[in-house]
């Protein structure tokens, strides 16, 4: 019993070291099934998302969808202590090891209390080892528990670093495409304004800003569930908006316009990185694509899309609607099946009266300006 009691404790304590390395220090995703991390975040959500679904109201599902990011974080970083503290005491049980100030048989309870102290650093002496085999797992185990405070306190500023980074572009697309976002009123707004010049550059920032989601994502994949700060805006919304509109560029404008030649180009290439990171992230969340999915865009939706593209001098090709499906085809199972994973709602195609931007709106007239919970949390 002894003997098993001490490999069961470093089977825990290789299980959870090389599970906090792969998720914190390894600069790569893991797509292996069986792993830590990935049946925590499995188990927690399932429960979690289960709760929201049947939460009446959409704000107060909203809230608490907010809260899961942040919190499901903290709960990780409790979890792999709590392992390694209970993978120390395992061993240390096991070998039986004498120790000072203890009763004259102690239990597992006592060898807990010592693990507890010995990785937290506390020092407060009254239970230690007293043989050298024991004292030896202390010291390590105190070397353990600083390195993984380290790791801590350098982990949380980089996952705050990349949410920052992520809703920089977001909120810069909110007066471009509105609120939420949507492919038909990204393009109507700058050919309106006779800047249809300016879209292969706006296309290229989001190819850049797709690739930026598709390596701090799939490093830290907690990155997935924290939601927006504001109200009508997501991650997944502009990344949608923006797939969108690449894949309707590319097979609109008229012959001689002077953008069309550059702006197409650049559509290809945005398109091309938004799925790239769509299929990567769906893979890394255990997501597969719906193929049986709902048409995000109807007859009678594609008609007032196509009237008002045309009315503002982008004309559309003859067989665009074709073409146009074959390339949804190819991205649209992704994006609802991780909206779908992610309780998350996803932008139209086309509104032909758009609710004011979030730009146009303030917390002192509307109260539902700021998504609730909004702190490095929140996300609608």
């Amino acid at each position: 019993m002894n003997i098993l009691s001490s490999i069961a404790g470093f089977v825990l304590l290789a299980v959870v070291l090389w599970d906090t390395f792969e998720t914190i220090v390894l600069p790569r995703s893991v797509t292996r099934k069986f792993r830590l991390t990935r049946m925590f975040y499995l188990v927690l959500w399932r429960v979690w998302s289960a709760v929201a679904r049947a939460v009446r109201g959409e704000r107060r599902r909203d809230a608490l969808l907010s809260v899961f990011g942040p919190l499901s974080l903290i709960l990780l970083l409790g979890f792999w202590a709590v392992c390694l503290m209970l993978g120390f005491a395992l061993v240390q049980w096991g070998l039986q090891t004498p120790l000072a100030g203890a009763d004259v048989h102690p239990g597992f309870g006592t060898y807990v209390y010592m693990s507890g102290t010995t990785l937290f650093t506390l020092g407060y002496g009254d239970v230690t080892a007293r043989d050298s085999t024991g004292r030896s797992l202390s010291v390590l185990e105190g070397g353990v528990g600083i390195g993984y405070l380290a790791m801590v306190i350098g982990y949380l500023p980089v996952i705050y670093q990349a949410f920052s980074r992520r809703e920089v572009g977001i909120s810069l697309l909110d007066a471009r495409a509105g609120s939420p976002p949507t492919a038909g009123e990204l393009l109507l707004r700058h050919a309106r304004a006779g800047r249809m010049e300016e879209i292969a550059d706006l296309l290229k920032e989001w190819e850049r800003w797709s690739a930026d989601i598709l390596e701090s994502h799939l490093s830290y994949p907690v990155l997935t569930y924290y939601r927006s700060q504001h109200d009508r805006e997501s991650w997944l919304a502009a990344l949608t908006a923006i797939i969108d509109a690449s894949a309707l560029l590319r097979f609109c404008g008229a012959d001689d316009a002077p953008w069309r030649q550059t702006a197409q180009w650049q559509a290809q290439l945005t398109f091309a990185m938004a799925r790239h990171t769509l299929i990567d992230l769906a893979l890394i969340l255990n997501t597969p694509p719906q193929t049986d999915c709902p048409d995000r865009l109807d007859e009678d939706t594609w008609k007032q899309m196509a009237d008002a593209l045309t009315a503002a001098g982008i004309p559309l090709e003859p067989d665009s609607r074709k073409r146009l499906a074959a390339a949804r085809r190819q991205y649209e199972p992704y994006v609802i099946a991780l909206a779908d994973r992610l309780i998350l709602a996803l932008p139209p195609w086309y509104a032909e009266q758009s609710a004011a931007d979030n730009w146009e709106t303030s917390a002192w007239e509307n109260e539902h300006h700021f998504s609730q919970g909004s702190g490095a949390g929140g996300q609608g």
